[in-house]
């Protein structure tokens, strides 16, 4: 008996001592704007810190110390709502007044970034909303929430985003002689890609928790609002999708300011991103059925906006933006040797078979199960733009090198070019393989978070992207009947 009031006193501490550590926290920031005291940020800091370390435990202990770990479980979601509503909205404010007081001769990527920070906050508000709403519509007729902690990834990561970014809005320089403030000031003075990757990360989590909770409750919460109108609930449930979609265009266009800043790491890792949302929009729209016909014998038209806007989102992402970044790349080159490249012709080339590959995969009649006719855009995508990275690294570290690197782009786009349009060639759809198989996706994603924390991102993915370009020659042997069978499995 003793153990067990111990543990309902520590898990009491941890469940109801966030808020207050957090209103602390709020209480720091604001101070700190007012007086820019670096000990005040010191202070604030440890307080997120803290209801950080509280947060990662506090369910994994309640689920198991507590006898009634269900009520424990519900008012661990009621703190993450408080804190929630506490520091993200604080953070936003906090990153427009650092470009104000602490920073005033900023540049347009920290603009950028600080109005990034303030759309990501209101996507985790609506997304926490979003939660709220649809469990409690569909409390009784759908499935119980889950106990388990872990399965919670965006929960999980919340928590150290928030404390990170609290301790980027409110840095002070020039703090406390301290070992204390010497790290934290680490944490305060991250360079801004590494901002960027950690916050599109976040913001992929929190979609993907919307469309886990879509998935889950998405049923029940339907057949209470559509009373059995199937196409009210096809244009509902396509709204998620194509949101979706809309995001692989917008990283695609961010791709393109970034390049034209000089910064092409940063605007391929945005393609990265494109990619990864061009292929969470289809495999949604299969998980959601939308890809079948509707029920009752309707026949869908041959064109719907889905598909419309997958085209052009993928047209601007996947042809016109790699066309656009090898252009503004190469023509500010003084190489004699690039200069004297038709860039702008190359690049117009590229962009023009892109869409000439799209056109054809929106017309074709008898597309084959989990292959592509001709190489995808998206890897055609990457495979182009990744030798611009060493481009632009050879400019400032080794200019011997900057006309070859020139050369292997220019290669680059008019092979790639090719590859998109010759349709005999069969290649492997690769989001329905990493699904089907988890050690090649486990290796993709380690490989990919190597290479984008490593300096030889562009190496690793033109190698990687190369053996996608010949990989037809082994994986021809694959029966399309065979990838079918094994996608309507896993769907």
């Amino acid at each position: 008996m003793k153990k067990l009031q111990i543990s309902k006193k520590v898990t009491a501490i941890l469940v109801y001592g966030r808020p207050p550590l957090v209103f602390g926290g709020l209480c720091c920031a604001i101070a700190v704007m007012w007086t820019q005291n670096p000990v005040l940020y010191t202070l604030g800091v440890v307080f997120l810190f803290t209801a950080m370390a509280f947060d990662l435990v506090d369910g994994w202990f309640a689920a198991r110390f507590q006898p009634h770990p269900t009520l424990a479980h519900l008012a661990d979601r009621i703190m993450d709502k408080v804190v929630y509503a506490i520091i993200f909205p604080l953070v936003a404010v906090g990153m427009m007044w650092r470009l104000v007081y602490i920073t005033p001769d900023y540049q347009k990527t920290d603009l950028l970034h600080a109005i990034f920070i303030l759309l990501l906050c209101i996507i985790v508000l609506i997304r926490d909303s979003f939660a709220h709403f649809i469990r409690g519509f569909t409390q009784g007729k759908g499935p119980e929430p889950e106990n388990s902690e872990f399965t919670r990834l965006r929960t999980v990561v919340a928590a150290p985003v928030a404390a990170l970014l609290y301790a980027t809005a409110f840095y002070i320089p020039e703090g406390p002689p301290s070992r204390l403030y010497f790290w934290i000031s680490w944490l305060g003075n991250l360079p801004l890609k590494g901002l960027f990757v950690i916050e599109i990360i976040f913001l992929v989590i929190n979609f993907g928790s919307i469309a886990r909770y879509c998935r889950k409750y998405g049923t029940a919460f339907l057949d209470e609002l559509c009373l059995g109108n199937e196409i009210l609930r096809r244009r509902i449930l396509s709204t998620f999708p194509n949101g979706l979609t809309v995001m692989n265009a917008i990283m695609g266009l961010l791709s393109v300011w970034f390049a034209n800043q000089g910064r092409v790491r940063e605007a391929y890792l945005l393609l990265i991103g494109a990619a990864i949302f061009d292929k969470l929009d289809g495999a949604m729209a299969r998980k959601l059925g939308l890809t079948e016909p509707p029920a009752g014998g309707v026949k869908p038209p041959r064109f719907q906006l889905g598909g419309i806007l997958d085209d052009i989102s993928d047209g601007i992402s996947f042809c016109i933006v790699p066309a656009w970044i090898y252009y503004i790349v190469l023509s500010r080159s003084d190489v004699p040797d690039i200069s004297d490249l038709s860039v702008f012709w190359i690049a117009m080339i590229y962009a023009v078979m892109g869409i000439v590959r799209l056109i054809y995969f929106t017309l074709d009649t008898s597309p084959i199960p989990g292959f592509f006719k001709g190489m995808p855009t998206p890897a055609a995508a990457l495979l182009v733009t990744a030798p611009l990275i060493m481009f632009s690294q050879a400019v400032q570290e080794s200019p011997d090198s900057v006309a070859f690197w020139g050369y292997c782009a220019t290669g680059a786009m008019v092979l790639a070019a090719a590859a998109m349009n010759v349709y005999p060639v069969r290649y492997l759809h690769l989001g329905r393989f990493m699904d089907q198989s988890t050690w090649f996706r486990r290796v993709s994603i380690i490989l990919l978070l190597v290479a984008v924390f490593s300096p030889y991102l562009g190496y690793i993915c033109l190698l990687y992207l190369l053996l996608y370009l010949f990989s037809p020659i082994f994986t021809r042997r694959i029966l399309p009947s065979r990838t079918a069978e094994k996608s309507k499995q896993d769907g």
